[in-house]
């Protein structure tokens, strides 16, 4: 069977919610990616055999399979197929199974995995509140709901659940908080993300301009105090905002090809896919989800 090879890949950097990325529609901004992977690897982008796209909340901007809107909003011509993943928090990492799977099967030689959300625009839990809402149902069947009976699935209630089973106290979570912010601080002052970072204009509510290219989420000036001082999610959990993950815009990427692939772009790998694993949890307790 034949090898995956990363060969290339690219990422904007990070917006936090109402940020600097808050003005991009997640194709546009998806599409940047794209072309810059064309642009970093000077393969013809004709050659793009698919777009393969995670994206979580595929609802209002990011519905319509967001994959083939990013294409037609890029310069890939419009015979690249695309099409959009959703394993929630791992869409983007099927993205990359998926075509590493398609080039090592020889079926494809050049692929491109990618993923894109922009949280401002497209709210967590939009596809399935908004149709809740208005009368449309609940992805909740009857036969889940035999199953699970009153839990309602959430990755804070998940995460907690976590924090229990390996005996991970608040402090700890802080503190690994504070630790992850100081290392994020130091490669960026390094320049170790400027590689991959695709610089992108945005436009503030003053009209002004500027290029976005550090990662918005990361507080420069975090205190282990002030993430020790920010409120619980929980009552009597571990969690805070502080310790979650962040609510942010962004789009990534990387051209995915097999030995073929390798050959006619003339370039040299990155990296090499040699594993592929999804997990799935513990089955959830009665009132909490291990999703």
């Amino acid at each position: 069977m034949a090898e995956a090879y990363i060969v290339a890949a690219a990422r904007t950097a990070g917006g936090r919610k109402g940020g600097r990325l808050s003005t991009w529609h997640p194709a546009d901004l998806a599409a940047t990616v794209l072309d810059a992977l064309v642009e970093r690897t000077g393969a013809d982008p004709a050659d793009i055999e698919d777009v393969i796209m995670g994206c979580v909340m595929q609802a209002g901007e990011q519905s319509n399979n967001i994959a083939r809107n990013a294409i037609m909003a890029s310069k890939l011509p419009e015979s690249v197929p695309g099409t959009s993943i959703d394993r929630q928090c791992g869409s983007s990492q099927q993205a990359l199974h998926f075509a590493a799977q398609a080039v090592m099967s020889g079926s494809m030689d050049i692929v491109i995995a990618a993923g894109v959300e922009s949280m401002t625009r497209v709210p967590m839990g939009l596809a399935s509140l908004l149709p809740a809402k208005n009368g449309f149902g609940h992805y909740k069947s009857p036969g889940i709901e035999k199953r699970y009976p009153n839990i309602m699935f959430s990755q804070f209630t998940g995460a907690e659940m976590m924090a229990k089973k390996y005996g991970l106290s608040k402090d700890e979570l802080d503190e690994y908080s504070y630790n992850s912010h100081q290392r994020a601080i130091a490669a960026t002052q390094a320049g170790r993300f400027k590689d991959e970072i695709v610089p992108v204009q945005i436009t503030r509510a003053d009209g002004s301009t500027d290029t976005h290219n550090i990662d918005e989420g990361i507080r420069f000036d975090v205190s282990l105090a002030g993430i020790r001082g920010v409120k619980l999610i929980a009552e009597n959990g571990k969690l805070t905002a502080a310790s979650a993950s962040q609510i942010c815009d962004g789009a990534s990427g990387v051209m995915v090809v097999n030995e073929k692939g390798l050959k006619s772009l003339g370039i040299k790998p990155m990296a090499r896919v040699h594993h592929m694993t999804m997990m799935g949890g513990d089955p959830p307790s009665h009132d909490h989800d291990g999703r």
